[in-house]
């Protein structure tokens, strides 16, 4: 298997409030150990964390919901103290897994990463040398030579064109979309 073939898409999902974040993988682990243990030591022990990071973490998005995600309850000498998660809490898990499963679920899927553009067949990737580089306004032609005497002209934008710095001879490879080819009738 080529190196290229091996390269996954992968991302890492978590909510913000006002550009701040809120609940990232972490946090839902922290969560869900809250929810089971019912309890923010035995939750902190379970996942390896000091007791005071786990609060701090918890106090942390209450203020950036601006209400408390935690709801906990004092013990005597029987004990009987422990911790739920408020409504709030609840929800942010939710919604959490929710869209980390609707993630997960597109990356596994193959179709659905062609279809966003995300997968590249190996047979639409064209290696090539720059053979030239025309500016055309807002456009930049780049023509690409893919084998003697094959040429192929790529349009890119100029701030693709800027971001690569394309120059003649360069050695490049081109990714061609099948949504972007058309069969031309002679």
């Amino acid at each position: 298997m080529s190196p290229l073939e091996e390269i996954k898409p992968a991302v890492k999902v978590w909510l913000e409030r006002r550009g701040r974040p809120v609940l990232g993988q972490g946090g839902a682990a922290i969560l869900e150990a809250i929810m089971e243990e019912r309890s923010l030591s035995g939750a902190a022990q379970r996942l390896g964390m000091s007791y005071r990071y786990v609060w701090g973490y918890l106090e942390r998005m209450g203020r950036a919901v601006g209400e408390p995600v935690v709801e906990t309850f004092k013990g005597g000498r029987d004990g009987g103290g422990g911790a739920e998660l408020t409504q709030m809490g609840e929800y942010l898990l939710r919604e959490y897994r929710r869209i980390e499963e609707y993630v997960s679920r597109i990356l596994r899927d193959e179709g659905q990463q062609k279809a966003a553009g995300l997968k590249l067949d190996i047979r639409n990737r064209l290696r090539g040398i720059v053979r030239s580089v025309e500016r055309d306004g807002a456009v930049i032609r780049v023509e690409i030579e893919i084998g003697a005497p094959t040429i192929i002209t790529a349009l890119i934008s100029t701030e693709v064109e800027e971001e690569l710095y394309i120059k003649i001879n360069d050695k490049i490879e081109a990714a061609i979309k099948v949504t972007e080819v058309m069969k031309i009738e002679e």
